[in-house]
């Protein structure tokens, strides 16, 4: 297998990084550090000019606003753009591929466009207070009466739910069903009478993190549903099947440039760090534990780089995924948190001071970092929940006893 990229995807991303150089201005990146999605006046120039480009949704198909292009040049692009910040860009996150993998003719059109332009956006829905990441163990109720289901629950963790336009609803649509089996999704407007949304900060927001920190998101939410009425077109795929709808979409989700700069950023980090001059650098960058470390870890993230070419590969050739998605899940988030760990260790006491103390390092990124790592080991799937995957279907194991 041949891991180099092509000459034509060199020179696409040599195109962005020159983009992003020539328009990324100190305006925009100062409105990022508080909306990292880009959606303030300045954002909102910037998204116009890579749409002129093409450069959103390449490879999503072209009958519903995409470029039909390859996956692999969407990974460029989406790269380029995450690694200054800008999240805006890509599939990761949206529910749309989730959509194209599971709805109808009719969301399709309707929701994959809008998504492109920015036009529509969702919070994904799922964690419950009593459940948490077992989402077999989900309780929030949608009783059809005729054409429509009447909801009735709450939810937690539920990033972006005060930003989105839509929340991807995880529910339970057969009251008298157990586990899996009963739970559909809905495609619900976040504005539909009846549902509350009520912050939760999480431990990034005081101090705020830097821009470039991982899970350095300042909220969440929870989402209450009283009596919340939706259509029956609501339902994404068929009712009774969101258990495999929503391991379909949470698989592409994992599928990307969004997914694997999580991890292997912070090996970048300490690099680039290292690089910089002053006598602690040097001090540091000629300690051969150190240096052999920062190997160590530079292998993991390549690791990571490497399962995250073979999602892509058998994205690319239209192949189902069956354990592969779940084995990326958990090296990468647990190599993340090995990383930040051991950045900590070598840089001492300072690496340990957030944002606005006079002695952080890089704004308190390392700090942040290592705040935000464990996160990604439960978000989308905690690793414990992936092994389990890993194990039945990759190497066709038997369940766990209970």
């Amino acid at each position: 297998m041949d891991f180099e990229f092509t000459p034509h995807q060199k020179q696409l991303r040599s195109e962005v990084q020159a983009f992003i150089a020539d328009h990324m201005t100190a305006a925009l990146k100062a409105e990022l550090k508080d909306d990292a999605r880009g959606s303030g006046p300045e954002g909102e120039v910037f998204f116009a000019k890579i749409m002129a480009r093409g450069w959103t949704a390449v490879s999503w198909p072209k009958e519903y606003g995409g470029q039909g292009g390859s996956p692999m040049d969407q990974f460029i692009i989406e790269e380029e753009f995450q690694r200054v910040g800008y999240k805006r860009i890509g599939g990761g996150g949206t529910g749309a591929p989730a959509i194209l993998a599971s709805g109808t003719e009719e969301q399709k059109r309707h929701f994959v466009p809008a998504t492109i332009k920015g036009e529509i956006s969702f919070s994904q829905g799922y964690s419950e207070p009593g459940c948490g990441t077992d989402l077999a163990g989900i309780q929030c109720r949608a009783i059809r009466t005729g054409d429509t289901y009447v909801i009735n629950g709450q939810k937690i963790y539920t990033t972006s739910a005060h930003a989105c336009t839509h929340i991807f609803l995880m529910v339970r649509t057969d009251p008298q069903s157990k586990r899996q089996a009963g739970l559909s999704i809905l495609l619900v407007p976040i504005d539909t009478p009846g549902i509350t949304v009520r912050p939760l900060w999480t431990i990034q927001n005081e101090p705020r993190a830097p821009t470039l920190t991982t899970y350095g998101e300042p909220r969440t939410n929870e989402v209450f549903l009283d009596n919340v009425v939706v259509p029956v077109s609501c339902l994404l795929g068929q009712e009774g099947d969101g258990w495999a709808v929503a391991r379909r979409g949470l698989n592409l989700d994992r599928v990307g440039a969004w997914r694997y700069l999580i991890s292997v950023m912070r090996d970048e980090d300490i690099v680039n760090w290292l690089k910089e001059d002053g006598d602690r650098n040097a001090t540091l960058r000629a300690d051969p534990r150190v240096r052999d470390k920062v190997a160590e870890l530079w292998i993991e993230g390549q690791v990571a780089r490497l399962m995250t070419m073979r999602s892509m590969s058998i994205s690319q050739r239209g192949e189902a995924f069956s354990y592969e998605g779940a084995a990326e899940k958990v090296w990468a988030p647990e190599h993340g948190v090995r990383a930040t760990e051991a950045i900590s260790q070598i840089l001492g006491p300072s690496a340990q001071l957030l944002n606005g103390s006079p002695d952080a390092l890089d704004d308190g990124l390392f700090a942040h970092n290592l705040l935000g790592a464990f996160q990604s080991t439960v978000n989308h799937g905690s690793v414990q929940v992936m092994r389990d995957q890993v194990a039945r279907n990759g190497l066709g194991m038997p369940r766990a006893g209970r």
